[in-house]
């Protein structure tokens, strides 16, 4: 019986890595090799559910990790429409826009960062103070 368990095992999680992959739940079960009713059962399961939004959030990190590692290229690109007198001004004054929103809201979340940070300083603080 144990050697069934870990085949269960090994099957969900050839259903979520289908899942995260296939286009409609029928292709993920078909791809798993089980059943879109069985896979239907299993998304119901709270264990299945919660390994399957862990695998979510993963993949969503990675595609996060992506696109942050694009941003140098994203600013030279909004850099070069901005100052290229050639290209249309409504696109340059977008470009200009982008620049400035993300200027403001980089110091907005440094600000918040900081106040943070001080928050944190004076509840550790507060902490040692009651502790002595």
């Amino acid at each position: 019986m144990v050697g069934h368990g870990a085949k269960f095992t090994r099957k969900k999680e050839e259903a979520i890595a289908a899942l995260l992959l296939q286009r409609s739940l029928e292709e993920a079960a078909r791809a798993a090799g089980i059943g879109t009713q069985t896979l239907l059962r299993w998304l119901k399961l709270p264990e299945f559910v919660k390994e399957y939004r862990k695998a979510r959030r993963e993949a969503v990190h990675q595609s996060v990790a992506r696109m942050q590692q694009a941003t140098g290229a994203a600013a030279t690109t909004v850099l070069k429409l901005m100052t290229d007198m050639n290209i249309p001004a409504a696109v340059r004054l977008r470009a200009a826009e982008c620049v400035f929103d993300r200027a403001f809201k980089g110091i907005e979340l440094e600000d918040i960062e900081a106040r943070v940070s001080e928050l944190e300083r004076a509840t550790e603080s507060s902490k040692a103070g009651r502790g002595r």
